[in-house]
C-alpha cells in the first residue's frame, strides 16, 4: 500500500501541527543552528521560507551534508544573517566556502550522528522532508536517512515538509508525527541528481571505460559492493553483467543499480550481513530511482552510524569498496577532498569503507582515478601532493589503486615498491619524470 495522501484519522489527530511554510519558518530565531535534510531530500519550500526572513535574522548557522539544488543562504548578501557549515561540500556552496563566507567541518560520515547525539554540536531546528504519514502516524525519511534521523532526535524543534512525491522507504527510516512540531504540506518534485552522460570527450569516455573494466576484474561472484555516483561507478556497472549474486552495502545508491537488480546480477543472497537487502543510507539520482525504492522491501535504509561503521562494513564478506581520488603521491597518500588549498568536497565515507573493506573476509578496498587531469596536462599520480592538499586517506589505508593503465596493490609494500607500482600505472607521458623524482629522493 502506498501512502500518497494523509489518512483522515491521522490528519484529525495532528491537525494543530499543520501550518504554512511562513508560519513554520517564523519559529527560527537569530543565533539558532538549523540542520537541513541533504541530498535529493532538501526541503526547498521550508528553506525558501527561512531565507525569505533573512533581514529579520542574525547569525543563523545552517548545516548539512551535500545538498542538491539552490542554496540562497550562502549568497553574499546573506552575510551576517546566515552562515553555512558544510559536513561535505557540494557544488552549490563551494564558492562561498572558498571565499570564506561559509565553513567546512572535516569529519567521517560515520561519526556525524555521534556528534549530534552527544550534544557536542547541538541542533536548534531541523528542517526535513518526509513522506505522508501511514495510518499509524509514521512518515518515512524517503531518499535520505543518513544523519537526518539523528538530527530529528536531538533538535529542539522539528519542522517537516510533507510531500506526497517522497517515496516511502523501509528500514530504520521513519519519523512519527508526534516528533514533528510543525508540518507543512508541499507536494513538489524532488530534487534530482541524474547520472552524468553525454559530456565526455571520446578520450575521456575510453579512459573511464578502461578504469571500469579494471575494477570489474576485481569483483567476484557473491561480492558485496559500495558504489557511489559519478563516471567511475557508472563505468563499473557496465562490466558486471555476467556476475552472479552481487550485494550492495553502501552509504549511497544511484540509478546504476537498477539494471543490475532487474537483470538478476544484484540479488544479495550471498551477503553475510542482511542477506537479500540493498543496504544504503541515502540515494542520489533521478525519478526512476525514486520509483524503484518506493515501498521496496529489498531496500534497507539505515543511518550512517550503521552503514558507514567500519566494523559493520567488515561484517560483509568479500566487501568491495570503490572510491575515487583527486591525486595520489608516490608513497600512497591520497587526496580526495581538496585541490591544493581549495576545499572541494569532504571525507564522506571513503575512509570508513576502505577500512571496513580491508577488514572484511576477502575484501578489496579500491581507489580509482584517471591517470591525468586538465586534458592530459597534469598527472594525478604525483611526486608529492599539491601544496596545501589534505590527506584524505593515509598511505597505511591504501590497498588497490586503479587507473586506465592497470591495477596495483600497495598494501604491505615498501616505499620503493609503491613508487615502482604507481609509476607503472601512471600515464606514459609522466613516467620518466616520476621515475627521476623517485630516484632523486631515494625512493628507487
Amino acid at each position: 500500500m502506498h501512502y500518497n495522501s494523509i489518512a483522515p484519522a491521522v490528519r484529525t489527530r495532528y491537525e494543530r501541527k499543520f501550518v504554512t511554510a511562513a508560519e513554520a519558518a517564523s519559529v527560527i530565531h537569530s543565533g539558532d543552528r538549523v540542520y537541513i535534510h541533504p541530498g535529493c531530500a532538501v526541503p526547498q519550500v521550508l528553506v525558501d521560507a527561512m531565507v525569505d526572513r533573512y533581514q529579520e535574522l542574525q547569525d543563523v548557522e545552517v548545516c548539512h551534508l551535500l545538498g542538491v539544488g539552490p542554496a540562497a543562504y550562502v549568497r553574499p548578501e546573506m552575510k551576517g544573517h546566515f552562515r553555512h557549515n558544510a559536513f561535505f561540500i557540494g557544488k552549490n556552496v563551494r564558492s562561498a566556502i572558498c571565499d570564506g563566507r561559509a565553513d567546512f567541518t572535516p569529519i567521517f560520515l560515520s561519526e556525524i550522528p555521534a556528534l549530534l547525539y552527544d550534544r557536542h554540536y547541538p541542533i536548534d531546528v531541523a528542517l526535513v522532508q518526509v513522506s505522508p504519514p501511514d495510518e499509524h502516524g509514521y512518515c518515512s525519511f524517503g531518499v535520505g536517512v543518513e544523519c537526518t534521523k539523528a538530527a530529528t532526535e536531538v533538535a529542539k524543534v522539528v519542522i517537516a515538509q510533507i510531500n506526497a512525491n517522497m517515496p516511502r522507504t523501509l528500514g530504520d527510516s521513519f519519523l512519527h508525527m508526534s516528533r514533528i512540531d510543525y508540518a507543512v504540506e508541499a507536494n513538489v518534485p524532488l530534487q534530482e541528481l541524474p547520472q552524468l552522460e553525454g559530456d565526455e570527450t571520446p578520450e575521456e569516455l575510453e579512459t573511464y571505460q578502461r578504469i571500469g573494466a579494471h575494477i570489474a576484474s576485481l569483483v567476484e561472484d557473491g561480492s558485496t559492493l559500495q558504489l557511489g555516483i559519478g563516471r567511475i561507478p557508472d563505468a563499473v556497472v557496465k562490466f558486471l553483467g555476467d556476475r552472479k549474486h552481487l550485494g550492495i552495502h553502501s552509504e549511497m545508491v544511484s540509478d546504476g543499480v537498477i539494471p543490475l537488480v532487474e537483470t538478476g546480477v544484484i540479488t544479495g543472497m550471498r551477503k553475510s550481513l542482511l542477506p537479500g537487502k540493498i543496504v544504503t543510507s541515502f540515494v542520489l539520482g533521478s525519478h526512476p530511482l525514486f520509483d524503484f525504492i518506493d515501498n521496496n522491501p529489498a531496500m534497507e535504509f539505515r543511518p550512517t552510524q550503521f552503514t558507514n561503521d567500519p566494523f559493520t562494513i567488515a561484517r560483509n564478506r568479500m566487501m568491495v569498496a570503490i572510491n575515487s581520488a583527486i591525486e595520489i603521491d608516490l608513497t600512497g597518500q591520497i587526496c580526495a577532498d581538496t585541490i591544493g588549498y581549495r576545499l572541494y568536497s569532504g571525507f564522506g565515507g571513503q575512509v570508513d569503507f576502505l577500512r571496513g573493506a580491508a577488514r572484511s573476509e576477502g575484501g578489496k578496498p579500491i581507489i580509482a582515478l584517471p591517470s591525468t587531469a586538465r586534458g592530459g596536462t597534469i598527472s594525478r599520480i604525483t611526486p608529492h601532493l599539491m601544496e596545501g592538499a589534505g590527506v584524505t586517506t593515509s598511505r597505511g589505508d591504501v590497498h588497490y589503486v586503479v587507473t586506465e593503465f592497470g591495477v596495483v596493490n600497495l598494501h604491505g609494500r615498501t616505499v620503493r615498491q609503491r613508487a615502482e607500482l604507481l609509476i607503472g600505472i601512471a600515464h606514459p607521458s609522466f613516467r620518466e619524470e616520476l621515475e627521476a623524482f623517485a630516484k632523486a629522493h631515494h625512493y628507487l
